[in-house]
């Protein structure tokens, strides 16, 4: 069936099929986790019950996308003993170490607090429960910490050696682990997850809010996230900007297929907004530009000398088209974030922040937001990378096992037939979670929680209240 194909173009395609699976959910349960801790520090300080309600309610969806982001990630580590075996042989020594400090650090603060976090409120107390749900949020933070040092060491290798065997080892620990693009990568990545997060709880929030606008639960859900959108998304932008100015130093043809830039400018660069690239041709088609705006953004000067792929050999060129539209998408849906952030801060200033059928709408739209700049942020750092695995130093072409195209493509096709149906039936069960509305006032306050916990106020009576903008 798949004879005539490329065994690498295929292995690189289920890897990019299983990877585009896996990285929505840990990008969710990062920001999930987190919402979930200042959630619980919240009821614990203020004895409020609607926060209790909102983290019950968050928890079972967490518990969920935790769940299937695991199962997805373990396939993907069995390809590169199966598909990338090469690749699995020359970085091991580096690579293997950080994936065994991601399991000793990240995975020990999940597997050892998850259950606690879970099932245990009833059973160790408010105080030591708010303990493991710090501990889980900040076990996948970790997780986020080794996996993204791993990556960038790929994108930007540093702090390592050649020993005769021709695999890479590690010289210097410290310089391979905070590698040059590592921090920038990090940064951009959290605060992906925490927007990510934000507008799915905001979508929620703003449709419970179409169907009664007066419920606490989805009020206290979409202020919250509304203020991650306006103070976050920014920070988020600026981020992202630092990020480029990092990659144009030590990835520069990554910048140059970003930007569409096939041709050197030596004074001043265009930026593209909209065209067609053709790497055959080597120009972008039917460009829309504004004249040396690409070299204020980049250089910070109208006139700045900007190079372009010409001064790249061509068999190094990434494959442009790919890259210069997902890199598009991702700022388009990051200024949608931003707007709609600014959008909420208006109608908050108003007076108007639940009664805006036009704000709820668009958060509603905007949902799925972060899911798409995630990917989009994704293909443009791992297609803009091509042709290389460990960027200047190890073809793609040179990593991969030496696998006939047939075996490849079943298992590809495979694949996407049980990640379906598997991964497809969780994301209808937590979209049919969303769709109930949190529970509140079902459970009272507990005799046995602090008198604060358990919303008791000094003079008597309990802080249950509705919320208010």
């Amino acid at each position: 069936m798949f004879e005539g194909f490329d065994a690498v173009v295929l292995a690189r395609i289920q890897f990019a099929f299983t990877m585009s699976f896996h990285i929505v959910f840990p990008a969710f349960s990062i920001g999930l986790a987190s919402y979930l801790a200042v959630l619980e520090a919240l009821w614990l300080w203020t004895g409020r019950e609607v926060y209790i309600n909102l983290f019950n309610y968050w928890l079972k969806i967490f518990a969920v996308a935790f769940g299937m982001g695991v199962v997805s990630g373990i396939v993907m580590s069995y390809q590169f003993g199966t598909n990338w075996a090469v690749f699995a042989d020359k970085t091991g020594p580096v690579l293997g170490p950080l994936m065994a400090y991601e399991v000793l650090t990240a995975f020990f603060l999940e597997a050892g607090f998850l259950g606690v976090m879970l099932f245990g409120l009833k059973r160790v107390g408010p105080k030591l429960h708010f303990f493991a749900t710090m501990m889980v949020a900040l076990g996948t933070l970790v997780s986020a910490f080794w996996i993204l040092s791993a990556n960038s060491w790929m994108q930007t290798p540093a702090g390592h050696t050649m020993n005769a065997a021709g695999q890479f080892v590690a010289a210097s620990w410290w310089k391979l682990i905070f590698n040059p693009s590592f921090p920038y990568r990090l940064v951009h990545m959290v605060l992906a997850a925490y927007l990510t997060t934000a507008f799915v709880v905001g979508a929620v929030g703003a449709w419970h809010l179409l169907q009664d606008k007066t419920r606490d639960g989805p009020r206290v859900m979409f202020s919250m996230t509304m203020w991650m959108a306006a103070l976050v998304a920014p920070i988020q932008i600026f981020a992202g900007d630092q990020h480029g100015l990092n990659t144009l130093e030590h990835q520069p043809a990554k910048v140059m297929a970003m930007e569409g830039h096939f041709k050197s400018h030596p004074n001043g660069a265009p930026l593209i907004l909209f065209g067609l690239p053709s790497q055959k041709d080597a120009e972008v088609k039917y460009s829309i530009e504004i004249p040396k705006a690409s070299s204020l953004i980049l250089k910070h000067s109208l006139d700045a000398p900007l190079k372009g792929l010409d001064t790249v050999p061509r068999e190094n060129w990434p494959p442009v088209a790919i890259v210069f539209w997902s890199f598009r998408i991702m700022v388009a849906v990051g200024m949608a974030m931003l707007g709609i952030g600014l959008l909420s801060l208006l109608m908050r200033a108003r007076g108007k922040l639940y009664d805006s059928p036009l704000l709820h709408r668009l958060a509603v739209l905007m949902g799925p937001s972060g899911f798409v700049a995630v990917l989009a942020g994704w293909i443009t750092t791992e297609v803009g990378r091509q042709p290389w695995t460990v960027y200047g130093l190890m073809r793609t072409g040179d990593s991969a096992s030496p696998l006939a195209a047939p075996a490849v493509g079943s298992s590809l096709v495979a694949f996407i037939i049980v990640y379906f149906i598997v991964f497809g039936a969780g994301v209808v069960y937590i979209l049919r979670l969303m769709a109930e509305p949190p529970h509140h006032g079902e459970e009272g306050p507990r005799e046995d929680m602090p008198a604060r916990a358990a919303g008791i106020t000094p003079g008597g009576t309990t802080s249950a209240q509705p919320a208010k903008g």
